[in-house]
């Protein structure tokens, strides 16, 4: 078998010390930029592999960081992701990302895998269901945990995700001043904090509203396009059919409106639709996506910062950090139509 090309390879090949190969790779400032470039394009001549084992024994840093998330294919969460990967990316930091799928068994498997592999923190948007001992298992072995998007009781970690019954009352209030009184509520479940706090922004702003909750009107659970679609048929089924609809994300309002069009009606005109989260595909939705702005990349850029801070020492301050969110005003919502 060949042999694994040393530090002191490099180093003699160029002329300098071990220590400062070694710092040049590490990206240290104390090295100038040329020598460094000229470090690492020698190491890459020669096949040099950085061994973060051995380096996790010298500075108790494995400059790994663990993601665990429920599902990346959610659009929600990879704008989460692509502004944590930023934020670690300036610490010359690695993540392992992981989905659960809200399943417990699965997001203490990849906690436990961390913590064998010597991870430095994790971020992490909850299972459904998660004891808080399986994150403070994680607090009580030196790994820091940051929670994002969802918040757990009983636990004293930072959490960072956007003020859930605030932007659900912006979309449900927004409806009510185009003179809307017959408003749906799909999406969303009480097994979670943030399932919890929208529903309760909606039923909050119809109360302000003097405007009686009808359980009829509220179908928990759709969080796709698809539970969208399949919602919108059970609506357009019941006697009462509600003149708007408030859904949980943008996925679900989107199918929503296409179970509408399906229908022969006209989202924005007939029945009009508010989203969440402001993703992407929002605003160029046919028609274009009234939603609340969520705040993700702030949430991930957020979260990223602290877990960061946390291991050089400084310390944010457990508990909740609320990012605001803001309405997004487009075609899909619309005034009430009066027939005669």
């Amino acid at each position: 078998m060949a042999q694994k090309v040393k530090l002191s390879t490099i180093a003699e090949t160029l002329g300098l010390s071990t220590a400062t190969v070694s710092l040049a790779l590490r990206d240290s400032p104390l090295v100038a930029t040329l020598t460094r470039d000229k470090i690492k394009e020698q190491a890459r001549a020669l096949g040099y592999i950085y061994n973060r084992r051995a380096a996790s024994l010298r500075t108790s840093r494995s400059g790994i960081i663990g993601v665990v998330v429920h599902d990346i294919m959610n659009p929600f969460y990879g704008e989460i992701l692509k502004a944590i990967e930023a934020e670690l990316d300036r610490d010359k930091q690695t993540f392992i990302l992981s989905n659960h799928y809200d399943s417990v068994d699965k997001q203490r498997d990849f906690i436990e895998t961390l913590l064998q592999l010597g991870g430095d923190g994790v971020i992490m948007s909850p299972a459904i269901g998660t004891p808080p001992e399986d994150i403070q298992l994680a607090e009580d072995n030196g790994m820091p945990a940051i929670l994002i998007a969802r918040s757990i009781e009983g636990l004293d970690v930072p959490i960072f995700r956007g003020d859930d019954a605030y932007g659900i009352s912006l979309a449900t209030n927004h409806l009510i001043g185009l003179g809307h009184r017959c408003i749906a509520m799909v999406g969303g479940t009480d097994q979670t904090s943030t399932g919890r706090d929208r529903y309760q922004g909606y039923v909050n702003a119809l109360r302000k509203a003097n405007i009686e909750v009808d359980p009829e009107l509220r179908i928990p659970g759709p969080r796709s396009k698809q539970g969208g679609f399949e919602a919108a048929v059970h609506l357009l089924s019941l006697p009462q059919k509600p003149t708007a609809v408030v859904c949980w994300n943008d996925l679900v309002a989107i199918g929503m409106m296409n179970g509408i069009a399906r229908a022969g009606l006209v989202p924005g005109v007939d029945i009009s639709v508010t989203g969440y989260d402001d993703l992407e595909e929002a605003s160029i939705a046919t028609p274009a996506l009234t939603t609340v702005w969520n705040g993700q990349a702030d949430v991930g850029r957020s979260a990223a910062r602290a877990l960061l801070d946390k291991l050089s020492g400084s310390h944010e301050p457990d508990g909740i950090h609320l990012i605001k969110p803001e309405m997004r005003i487009r075609q899909s919502t619309g005034p009430l139509r009066v027939t005669a």
